[in-house]
This record gives structure tokens, sequence and C-alpha cells, in this order.
């Protein structure tokens, strides 16, 4: 027990998950020959239900192409997400969009950080829920809280982002809230599902180190532990202290405030 507690692989895992960061600034430097191939490799060793492998990749390095797709998400997926924000008071908007000022600035502002078709390449990762029907149809769920779809990709994305870190490039977790643009420009059948994009390169700011919540507060043993039960009124109160602690990272991670 105690041999496989000191395992060497594992030591290796926890200090790339604990030092890999999004970064949202990167070099247009050209990556290393076969790199983007590596992190596809990794991501699509992922778990999937029924082993139904659901995704598949589009590698964009075409410059006009990269342009057009972040105009779509400046100006579609920014500007959904920014009016959205605005219907939390200030201090608990999403650290991205915790600006002050007059609302029609802070948007411009939001949108020009929006650098990453400067990235020498793009991966942009689709789903096909076809192939998702290998799983059990409660995987499915029909509207539920959770589909193996969406399970399976998360899993590849996830270890897609690791590998990136290991090959000491930086990545960023680009969701897709609204699909249509992208389907236009990248000529996606309907079928397919969007679900992310990620601009590949070496960073161009210094990786901010994590925060996380102490491990103690989450691990229950045998059953709930009812001590560790947090309010309503202690969520906001976590909400607001955690902005505090990741509004520098998020704009460093921008190339802001170095």
């Amino acid at each position: 027990m105690t041999e496989a507690l000191n395992h060497k692989d594992y030591d290796l895992l926890l200090d790339l998950v604990k030092t890999r960061s999004s970064v949202r600034s990167l070099k247009s430097d050209p990556l290393p020959e076969g790199s983007v191939e590596k992190i596809i490799e990794a991501g699509h060793w992922a778990m999937s239900g029924a082993n139904s492998q659901p995704w598949e990749f589009i590698v964009v390095r075409d410059r006009e192409t990269k342009l057009a797709i972040q105009e779509a998400y400046k100006e579609v997926n920014i500007d959904y997400a920014y009016w959205m924000e605005q219907q939390r008071i200030p201090e608990l908007r999403h650290p991205s969009f915790h600006l002050k000022g007059d609302p029609y600035e802070q948007i411009e502002h939001i949108k020009s950080r929006a650098k990453w078709a400067d990235a020498p390449e793009l991966i942009v990762v689709i789903g096909d829920g076809r192939r998702q029907w290998g799983t059990v149809m409660a995987g499915h769920t029909f509207g539920r809280d959770q589909s193996h779809l969406t399970d399976g990709l998360a899993n590849c994305c996830q270890i897609m982002h690791l590998a990136a870190a290991s090959l000491g490039l930086g990545t960023q977790w680009i969701t897709i809230h609204i699909q249509e643009p992208y389907r236009r420009i990248l000529n996606i059948p309907d079928i397919y599902t969007i679900y992310l994009i990620i601009p590949v390169g070496f960073p161009a700011v210094e990786a901010k180190k994590g925060v996380r919540r102490d491990i103690e507060d989450m691990i229950h043993y045998d059953m709930y532990d009812p001590d560790k039960f947090i309010s309503n009124e202690g969520i906001l109160d976590y909400l607001a202290g955690l902005r505090g602690k990741t509004l520098e990272k998020y704009r460093v991670s921008y190339g802001e405030g170095k």
C-alpha cells in the first residue's frame, strides 16, 4: 500500500494538473510539427459511454478562417454572455466581466480581449450524438440533467488540455453557447454539436497559480456530513470571496496588469 501511494507516476500527474492553467494570451509562433496531433491523440483515448467515441476535431490553421471564427465569437457569444452577466450584482459577476464604467465601453473592452486567432492553431471539438447511441438509453436522458454525449466530450477535452500543458503549450477553454455562426464558417453538418474551441500556442504570459478550495471541505466519509453544508447566504459570500482571488489571475492570463 505504501509503495502504491508513493508511485512516481502520480506525482507527475499531480504536478501537471496543479500547474496547468488557462492562458488567454498566446504567441503566434508556429508549433513544433505534430504538436496538435499529439494533443488529439491523447484526447481520443478518453472515456465515453459504451466507448462510443463521439468526438471529431477540426484543426484550423488558416489565418482568415481563424479571424472569422473569432469575430463570430466576439459578436455573438461575448455579446450574449455579457448581457446575461449584467443580471448579476457587480461583485458576483464572472471575472471576465467584472469591470466598471459604461456598459457599452465594458463590452467593447471585453471583445478586444479576444485575440486567440493569433494562436497558430485552433482545435474545434465537435460531437456526433448518433455515435453516442451506443450507450444505454438512460444516458441520453431526454432533457434531464446530464447526457453521455457531453460527458464524453468533456472527458476528451480535459485530457487534451493536460496533454498540451505536458508539451509546454498554453490553451484556453472557449465554450460555445451559440453554435450557428461556426457551423456556417466551418461547414459543419447540423447533426453535430459544436462543443469547444481550444486555441493552442506558446504562452505569452506567465501562468498564475491556481486557486482551489481546501480538500477537507469537499470530502465526506460514508455519508454526507451536515456540518459541511453551506447556506445560500454562505454561497454568496463564497462567490464574492472567490472573485477577489481570481480577478488578478484572469487579467494576467489576458496579458493585462503585468
